[in-house]
């Protein structure tokens, strides 16, 4: 199998499917259809690419679009890049700047906007302000559209098992034998990403090296469809269990915002409230 019947067949497995998870099932379904050596010869091209995402401009793409730099989740990034098919894979690994005008990001932004509604209002004697914030549903990206793929990486395993008929034999020993080396899990003793390594917090470094990525992500940015800053951490969120959650958070009217404390009760989670004056109150995220 050429580079040209490795595209075709992912390419393929996005157009006769409708989810991951038959996705994945069809992959598997045409690869156990193939000699031991041509699914060796997916699994190298495979390897091969994903070692050419490998780099820490992308490391940087992939932090600030998911929130976290995890070498596991860098790994399923690359895989989920890999899964959109050769001309988006070929886009972003030459650019990895250009990630932003992929239609699957563009849909990130777009789920990111519609998450959450915001409504705020002032109390009876006007002293304090309430916003209530619901989520519309369980996820802000729903599993089809999350940014990793892990399961993609692993549609080798048991064809090849099948067709050698050797339980433990797996498809990444033969690729290894042919002198292709992974360059994941990354930052160990034996890889690390292409490139030269720099600090993600460095907002003049980050503007040169992914000027429209700055540009979304920076102070004046709208990242998710709201302002944001650049760098990539996350607020952290309440999730519960239901598919809309409710949190509320008060300010008194001329005074910084208040600090939040969580607290555990019976209904939920209850959050303990400081004002800035000393007064304590609470509310419950139900």
């Amino acid at each position: 199998m050429d580079i040209d019947g490795f595209w075709d067949l992912v390419e393929r497995s996005a157009r006769e499917t409708g989810n991951r998870e038959e996705r994945v099932d069809w992959l598997e379904n045409h690869l156990s259809a193939l000699t031991a050596e041509e699914i060796v010869d997916y699994r190298a091209w495979f390897t091969i690419c994903a070692n050419r995402a490998c780099t820490w401009d992308m490391y940087a793409v992939c932090w600030t679009i998911t929130g976290y730099g995890s070498s596991n989740g860098f790994e399923y990034f690359v895989h989920w890049l890999i899964s959109l098919g050769r001309e988006s894979f070929e886009r972003v690994t030459g650019c990895p700047d250009l990630v932003l005008e992929l239609p699957e990001v563009q849909r990130l932004f777009e789920l990111s906007r519609n998450f959450i509604h915001e409504r705020s209002s002032l109390s009876a004697d006007g002293a304090l302000r309430l916003r209530r914030v619901t989520q519309v549903r369980f996820q802000r990206w729903p599993d089809d559209d999350y940014p990793s793929f892990e399961l993609f990486s692993y549609v080798t395993y048991d064809p090849y098992r099948r067709v050698t008929g050797d339980e433990s034999a797996h498809p990444g020993e033969a690729v290894r034998a042919r002198g292709i080396d992974s360059k994941f899990p990354f930052l160990t003793y034996v890889a690390e990403p292409d490139g030269e390594e720099w600090d993600f917090d460095d907002e003049a470094e980050f503007a040169r090296r992914l000027p429209r990525l700055a540009r979304r992500y920076g102070p004046d940015g709208d990242r998710d469809g709201r302002a944001g800053r650049r760098t990539p951490w996350r607020p952290r969120s309440l999730t519960r269990g239901d598919e809309r959650n409710r949190t509320w958070t008060f300010r008194r009217r001329g005074a910084d915002r208040i600090a939040l404390r969580e607290l555990r009760c019976p209904m939920g989670i209850q959050l303990g409230c400081t004002a800035p004056d000393g007064d304590d109150f609470c509310f419950c995220a139900l």
